[in-house]
């Protein structure tokens, strides 16, 4: 019998572990997001960086001394500086990236041995959240959900339109107001299975946001990737040692690189819905990944950020004629847009990105580009 919805959203639980993975490259987002001040450093979305922006709407579910962030060497001194109210003991620098499975394992791993009453959250730091409140009284929901027994718990995203970048939930049984079994998870769908989606209602995006308990995390990796769970658990036993960096260092790299969907959520989702203990949670506060600057355009533009009504330029000042649907960015510079439609201009002291709304999510490959041709201060 599951036990639900217990916690007051406005209290902090003495054992909710919010783990924040910071260790993207942000490569969409180029020419802004560079290695060594990516996405989730940068002011994109108002005056905080976006990891600040998540630390901050979680502040009033958990101590300050809980949060955990994961990120690598190149942007770990800023986001210290940035995160005043996180232990920088706490904010761990992979030596090389290894996708989210064994990120968000190694904390669970380190967390159980500290608190066997740990419940984890992993957040993702480059989301914008609109609805704070409702925000945290769904993460309430879910900590107390994940509390409750050997729970998976994952935050469904309402889609409204036939999205093709995002995985999807298919949900199952309905079990209370917003709350479902999870069927199964689909990755990335084709534009037809994407329309087949938002047509049979029951299925949500995967927002990337889960919860569990630390133990239950730590017995679903030693059981779905049995040759990484081994090294973790030898990580997180040097944790606090003056061992750690070197064992961290030798072992991580020998972790299997894979997401946390693929190496737990799927396989677990197959041993049918009212045996896998994954459950789905509708979440309507207002989620966006801000996956690429038309993103950003349109998330601003509904927010009237720098928004003329059809238009979103970030300049010093600027003058419109004839043009729409235009993101621009230069924030110390006049900016004229005439006659463009539907354009994407951001400028930085060493370089200039030009493209269409409709290619944005292609900008990642300048960066493979510059990374072939070496041109690595441009990365």
């Amino acid at each position: 019998m599951l036990r639900l919805y217990q916690l007051n959203p406005m209290s902090k639980s003495p054992n909710f572990y919010p783990v924040i993975l910071a260790g993207g490259s942000g490569t969409r987002f180029w020419p802004r997001s560079r290695r060594k001040m990516a996405k989730q450093v940068l002011n994109l979305d108002g005056d905080q960086s976006m990891i600040q922006q998540t630390v901050e709407r979680l502040l009033p579910l958990a101590d300050e001394s809980n949060f955990w962030v994961i990120t690598n060497d190149h942007i770990f001194e800023v986001i210290s500086g940035q995160l005043k109210k996180v232990a920088k003991k706490q904010i761990v620098s992979e030596p090389v990236a290894r996708n989210t499975a064994p990120a968000i394992g190694l904390a669970a791993f380190i967390l159980a041995r500290q608190n066997p009453n740990a419940v984890i959250g992993m957040f993702p730091a480059d989301h914008v959240i609109k609805d704070e409140k409702n925000f945290r009284k769904v993460v309430a929901e879910a900590i107390d959900l994940a509390a409750s027994g050997e729970n998976i718990v994952v935050m469904g995203i309402a889609p409204n339109r036939p999205e093709t970048g995002y995985g999807y939930i298919e949900a199952g049984e309905k079990l209370g107001d917003g709350l479902y079994r999870v069927h199964r998870f689909t990755e990335k769908p084709n534009q037809q299975r994407a329309d087949e989606f938002l047509a049979a209602g029951n299925y949500y995006w995967n927002s990337g946001i889960f919860l569990w308990s630390a133990k239950t995390l730590v017995t679903a990796m030693r059981e779905h990737l049995s040759e990484t769970a081994p090294y973790l658990e030898q990580i997180a036993a040097a944790w606090g040692t003056t061992k750690f960096q070197s064992i961290f260092t030798h072992l991580y790299e020998k972790c299997e690189n894979i997401s946390i969907d693929y190496a737990v959520l799927e396989p677990r989702s197959a041993k049918g819905e009212h045996s896998s203990n994954l459950y789905c949670l509708r979440a309507d506060f207002g989620w966006n990944d801000l996956g690429s600057w038309t993103a950003l355009f349109e998330h601003q533009l509904s927010s009237s950020q720098n928004g003329d009504g059809s238009n979103v330029i970030d300049a010093e000042d600027h003058f419109v004629l004839n043009a729409e649907g235009n993101y621009v960015y230069s924030p110390k510079k006049f900016v004229a847009a005439v006659g463009v439609k539907n354009v994407v201009v951001v400028e930085t002291e060493d370089a200039i990105l030009i493209t269409t709304r409709e290619h944005s999510q292609d900008v990642g490959k300048v960066v493979k580009h510059l990374a072939e041709k070496k041109l690595t201060k441009l990365i």
